[in-house]
């Protein structure tokens, strides 16, 4: 399982969350929403602590996105590609 963040995706989460080196996005499973990939259940995002052993990791300039090892389930083997959707300025997750 990799992570992926585009260039515009990055420029966004530092942009709005303020983000600098040193700091850490977790992505993980949540219940409700909708997804293609597990039924019930959506992917969400937080600015967390980086833990010792995550299941995936990604550091764009110093700024550190991972996944726990508790959530690699909702996964299921596959990578992560987070992109922007440019109308509605919004980070998009594809699970390919």
């Amino acid at each position: 399982m990799n992570i992926m963040i585009t260039k515009k995706a990055f420029d966004w989460y530092k942009r709005e969350l303020g983000l600098k080196p040193g700091d850490a996005i977790r992505f993980f499973a949540r219940y409700g929403g909708c997804s293609t990939v597990q039924k019930g259940f959506s992917l969400g995002m937080a600015k967390d602590e980086l833990v010792d052993k995550p299941a995936a990791q990604t550091t764009v300039d110093g700024i550190t996105f991972f996944i726990e090892e508790s959530d690699q389930w909702y996964f299921d083997g596959r990578d992560l590609t987070v992109d922007l959707d440019e109308k509605s300025d919004e980070p998009v997750f594809l699970v390919h």
